[in-house]
């Protein structure tokens, strides 16, 4: 009647890690699909991207001067700069 003697073999131990594995593996992905429906913002499927903050360099530089991170000679040195190069073309590489 009790053929193996209520002891259980190797493929069983084997059979029961690997499905415990599985199991939980399982609860954690439903955990995080549910987080993640529930964070999510409402009223669509992807929040919209901010464009970049792209603006005329001499916007940039009379932002500045208004804020008083440069003074009035920088000011004027960065116009005169942006004149010889061809105004509000922003440069790439310098700074």
């Amino acid at each position: 009647m009790f053929w193996y003697d209520h002891d259980l073999g190797v493929w069983d131990w084997f059979g029961m890690s690997v499905g415990l594995i599985v199991f939980l593996a399982l609860i954690g992905t439903l955990c995080s699909l549910l987080h993640r429906a529930w964070t999510r913002p409402r009223g669509g499927s992807e929040p919209a991207a901010t464009p970049p903050d792209v603006r005329a360099p001499r916007q940039l530089l009379a932002e500045r001067y208004a804020r008083g991170e440069i003074g009035e000679k920088e000011y004027r040195r960065g116009l005169a700069v942006l004149d010889e190069t061809g105004g509000d073309a922003p440069r790439i590489g310098r700074h």
